[in-house]
């Protein structure tokens, strides 16, 4: 696999239709929303979630895109693996290093965003990672809403002999009626060299962030779709303008009447001022 030798930077929008993209486990599971601004939220480590689960379908868990952290996953044996492959008699400093460059030909999410994999026995060290992303916030604040909903079948005969008024338990659901979310993130080539983060992961990090939505569909997180990923590339593997005054180029406004909460994507303008990227910096607009 080629190797990146160029920095990126890029932004990526999406929005979520009468579900929740995050449930907060603080707060029964409700919307993520920064208590100060009523702006909703989605953590880092469930974008890269849905990252990972996109390359186990598309790649099926197959080397070198296996996914080292997945649901129910014993880490200490897949660390294990790596031992397997080593020989007796290295030093414990070699024996870690060269298990860690095993994990990171093997497992797209060790060199993409890096792992911490220092159990005692099987320890492969920790590896930082090229690729990092930061919170996702909406663009208006949300009105979270809590729905009841009640249930027609029994799991019981016991239940079902119960009059019919007892036995419909309810439940609640917490949905976003509309959101639009924005997030950051960074591609490190220097990173890169250490991971063997490559120029293939790297298409198939912009392919996981166009379709990933698409293979996660469920009744909790109604209709989530990715709706903006502009990337910034430079000329080198250190960068040609700091990420925040490439950031502040994507501009997001309302359309129309700015006092009617926000229903659809098309409430909303994206603008890019192309013309202010600064020399050596080449925007991609990938959506």
């Amino acid at each position: 696999m080629s190797a990146i030798d160029k920095r990126y930077d890029f932004v990526f929008l999406f929005d979520v239709l009468n579900g929740n993209p995050n449930g907060d486990p603080d707060a029964g599971n409700l919307p993520r929303i920064d208590p100060e601004t009523n702006r909703g939220l989605v953590t880092d480590v469930c974008l890269k979630r849905k990252i990972r689960n996109y390359v186990e379908l598309a790649k099926d868990n197959a080397a070198p895109y296996e996914i080292y952290v997945k649901e129910k996953a014993i880490l200490a044996n897949q660390q294990k693996r790596a031992h397997e492959t080593l020989p007796d008699d290295l030093k414990d400093a070699a024996r870690t290093e060269q298990a860690k460059a095993w994990m990171c030909r093997n497992f797209f999410d060790v060199r993409t965003f890096g792992a911490v994999m220092s159990l005692k026995d099987v320890s492969c060290g920790q590896v930082r990672g090229p690729v990092q992303l930061t919170f996702a916030r909406s663009e208006d604040p949300i009105a979270p809403m809590d729905i009841s909903i009640t249930r027609m079948a029994v799991a019981t005969q016991a239940e079902a002999d119960k009059q019919h008024g007892d036995n419909r338990t309810m439940g609640r659901k917490a949905i976003v009626p509309y959101g639009l979310y924005r997030c950051h993130g960074f591609v490190s080539a220097p990173l890169a060299e250490r991971t063997g983060f490559g120029s293939e992961d790297l298409a198939l990090l912009w392919e996981s962030l166009r379709n990933m939505f698409e293979h996660d569909h469920s009744a909790a997180r109604g209709e989530m779709a990715s709706r903006g990923l502009y990337v910034f590339e430079h000329e080198n593997k250190m960068g040609n303008a700091p990420a925040h005054t490439l950031f502040n180029l994507v501009d997001v406004q309302r359309n129309g009447d700015e006092t009617a909460p926000p229903r659809s994507f098309e409430d909303y303008a994206v603008t890019v001022d192309e013309a202010s990227v600064p020399k050596g910096v080449t925007l991609h607009s990938m959506i």
